[in-house]
């Protein structure tokens, strides 16, 4: 069957051979996104469609009805005649058919002719739906280009998840951000309607939910939650923030979303998050009282089992799909540990450890929904205790989850926070207009990401089935933010679910990604422009003692020029060749900016490079450091010349926990002159990251009597809840063999994150 489909599309490759012309040399040719398995042009030619203008599909039903619609826009767009429907119609400018028998599930192949215009020829309704929004990219106002592409998806499941607890966005933006996921061919919609910040589904059953939690006090999330004013309030209160989707509305959606063939996965969160269902239900919670501190159901009480099983029965009849999404993240499990009803659930079960509460919770809602003929999907949390027996796992904290559960024999969803948490900035977070949740994720590092490691097993091969990302709103709080943040890289993910990682290459992306950019602000969707950004990557040679540098500018066709004594580049500057990299091999200061025609485009980024005097050695710590980011190790991480980046999470940063006083010192084996000594600490309030109050440095000869040399205080606003990034500078001018830092904060409850103490 395969083998016939690429014979007849090797044939027309091996006929078009002489025109048909590479990646690098199509950009007078549509953009397409995601890119498809296997495109031929077949020359330059740019057709008219042919008469009669009539778009025959193989059914008539409202899908393909809409397709025609959706595909007229698109030539109305471009000046063209539009397409009359048919069904199965003998001619027309279009003209699209089934063949299950020799065309899996999403495969297609569209042959594009000046004689018979379009053919798509398909093995299902959505892969008719694919091959028609690839269409609607090749249309131009010069007209269709000629060609044959022959695609289907690599993964089955391609998603996107809008938070709309912390912050509801709205019918009118679920519809168009549900227009874009089909444009771009992803097919499920990750729904997630209930948590603290509100409670935006209606339940007959329960109407205190909506009527007690789907408003609060405050909008601002800092002020709501960071800074504790956690309260609801009720939609008569004109001061209140919120709202939520009547079930009519909920049915509108889904109805949306199905005629666009993308399935609608609802989150009901469980058993953590649900500090608003216990709000409107106390007697749910461990203490029979609406605490602030309490998210947790108390598991070892039935009537949190009946609340969940009622809301889950409103749930299914709202919801068609296979899927419910449970949750199952960040419980707290303080209150199950001395909850009389807890404990003796977990004595009559013969339970050794509270973790086993949350498996006995989410394993009776799995068998609930079972019953129903519906599957369950979990954070990779709901792996501790034990895992439902027919769960499938969406693995957010890196890939070890989703790596546990395909051993286990489970499907997976890869959806790392390091690649597809969509909330973390994608651009330099201490300038940034607006404030994100914080971490650092530019539209490279998630093109970059495949959702199956080149060390895969073939169980995880098997059990991966798609990937997703993920927009968190505690920050976003409005529509256009939310398009700010989702476009461009919800671009990257389509290609990342779609396309085999072989026909990927991110100069091609990007080139094409800034076409898509002005198309989807034109739809009204505000996207963010690629502008200035420009990733750093480095490698330390130990060997040489040097530094290596590259660069990766964010926006195709900007050169890049830069400077090593922190000066500001101009355009006599060096010129970064892709091809080549810096080499640093004592110290510099590198600044980069990117030009455009001799023009400088956006802010220039700097980092410093130290290939340093204390590169080798290690720090003794005078105590364990607590936090789990140990940055490589904990005594070598400091001293390894490894710079970080604008994020915590990219393991480059040394993290240490509640701690009053962080020490440490360094023996250098022999008294040397010191000259200067610095180290970089970051402050982002959110995820309890603070600027030390203070860093002192003091140095020794004999390891037991240390002088302090400095003791520099932050210029760090300790509450400024933006991303900072602060260099503390010593000037010994003097020599010693042992160097003593300390990095004192303000309180315990605080990360202090530190990337490297350089040493001249």
């Amino acid at each position: 069957m395969r083998q016939r489909l690429l014979f007849t599309v090797s044939a027309v490759l091996l006929i078009t051979a002489a025109c048909t012309r590479k990646k690098s040399d199509v950009t007078d040719l549509p953009a397409l996104i995601p890119m498809p398995q296997s495109v031929a042009w077949y020359d330059s030619t740019m057709i008219e469609l042919p008469k009669p203008y009539i778009a025959s599909f193989p059914q008539d039903n409202h899908r393909n009805r809409l397709l025609t619609r959706e595909f007229n826009k698109s030539l109305m767009a471009a000046g063209k005649d539009t397409l009359s429907f048919e069904e199965q119609a003998p001619v027309g400018a279009l003209k699209a058919i089934i063949d299950s028998e020799n065309y899996g599930s999403g495969e297609y192949v569209i042959h594009v002719t000046a004689a018979e215009g379009i053919q798509i020829t398909a093995g299902d309704e959505d892969a008719i739906d694919y091959a028609v929004q690839t269409l609607r990219q090749l249309i131009t106002p010069k007209g269709i280009p000629t060609v044959v592409i022959h695609d289907e998806p690599r993964f089955a499941y391609r998603g996107h998840m809008l938070d709309e607890s912390r912050h509801i966005m709205g019918m009118d933006y679920v519809k168009r951000l549900l227009d874009e996921m089909q444009y771009y061919k992803l097919n499920t919609f990750h729904w997630h309607l209930v948590d603290a910040g509100g409670w935006r589904l209606e339940i007959e059953k329960y109407p205190e939910l909506t009527e007690l939690t789907a408003y609060r006090t405050e909008s601002d999330w800092h002020k709501w939650w960071i800074q504790k004013d956690r309260r609801y309030t009720d939609a008569n209160n004109h001061e209140g923030y919120g709202g939520f989707y009547t079930r009519d509305e909920i049915r509108e959606i889904v109805q949306y979303a199905i005629d666009r063939g993308i399935t609608v996965i609802p989150e009901i969160e469980m058993p953590g998050h649900s500090e608003e269902v216990l709000h409107a239900y106390p007697q749910l919670s461990c203490s029979g009282k609406a605490l602030p501190h309490e998210s947790d159901f108390c598991v070892g009480n039935p009537d949190s089992f009946r609340f969940l099983e009622n809301v889950l029965t409103e749930v299914m009849s709202l919801f068609p799909g296979k899927y419910i999404h449970i949750g199952g993240d960040e419980a707290g499990k303080t209150a199950w540990k001395t909850c009389p009803k807890c404990q003796t659930l977990m004595r009559q079960e013969g339970m050794k450890s509270v973790d086993e509460l949350q498996s006995y919770m989410i394993t009776r809602m799995e068998e609930y929904l079972n019953e129903h003929d519906r599957s369950i999907i979990g954070w990779d949390e709901i792996l501790e205790g034990g895992l439902a027996p027919n769960a499938t796992v969406m693995s957010w904290r890196g890939e070890e989850g989703g790596r546990k559960a395909a051993e286990s024999g489970h499907d997976v969803i890869m959806s790392p926070n390091s690649h597809f948490y969509i909330d973390y900035y994608q651009e330099n977070p201490t300038t940034a207009e607006r404030k994100a949740i914080g971490g650092y994720l530019p539209l490279q590092k998630c093109y970059s990401y495949d959702p199956v490691p080149e060390d895969a097993s073939a169980l995880l091969r098997q059990h991966v089935i798609g990937v997703q990302a993920n927009l968190w709103t505690e920050y976003v709080d409005t529509p256009d933010y939310a398009a700010y943040m989702t476009f461009p890289r919800l671009l990257a993910l389509a290609e990342v679910g779609w396309t085999l990682p072989e026909n990927k290459d991110w100069d091609s992306f990007v080139r094409r990604t800034g076409r898509h950019i002005s198309q989807l602000q034109a739809r009204g969707m505000k996207a963010y422009n690629l502008s200035n950004n420009i990733t750093i990557d480095m490698d330390i040679d130990y060997d040489a003692e040097q530094i290596t540098v590259g660069l990766t500018p964010e926006y195709y066709g900007t050169e890049l020029r830069y400077t090593l004594d922190g000066t500001m580049p101009t355009p006599d500057s060096p010129l970064y060749n892709t091809d080549e990299r810096i080499t640093v091999q004592d110290s510099a200061l590198l600044v980069v900016a990117g030009f455009v025609d001799g023009e400088r485009i956006g802010s220039p980024i700097e980092q410093r490079f130290d290939y340093h005097r204390g590169i080798g050695h290690t720090v003794e710590w005078h105590r364990p450091l607590k936090g789990g980011y140990p940055a490589g190790g904990e005594k070598t991480a400091l001293l390894d010349g490894i710079r970080g980046s604008f994020t915590y999470m990219d393991q480059k940063w040394l993290g240490s926990f509640d701690a009053l006083s962080t020490i440490g010192t360094i023996d250098l084996g022999e008294a040397i002159p010191l000259t200067h000594v610095l180290t970089r600490c970051m402050h982002d309030l959110d995820p309890w990251v603070h600027m030390p109050e203070y860093v002192e440095l003091s140095l020794s000869n004999d390891g037991k009597n240390f002088t302090v040399v400095d003791r520099v205080y932050s210029k760090t606003d300790p509450n400024d809840n933006r991303t900072r990034l602060e260099t503390f500078h010593f000037y010994p001018a003097t020599s010693a063999r042992y160097i003593r830092i300390e990095y004192r904060m303000n309180g315990t409850n605080q990360f202090l994150f530190t990337d490297e103490l350089v040493i001249w």
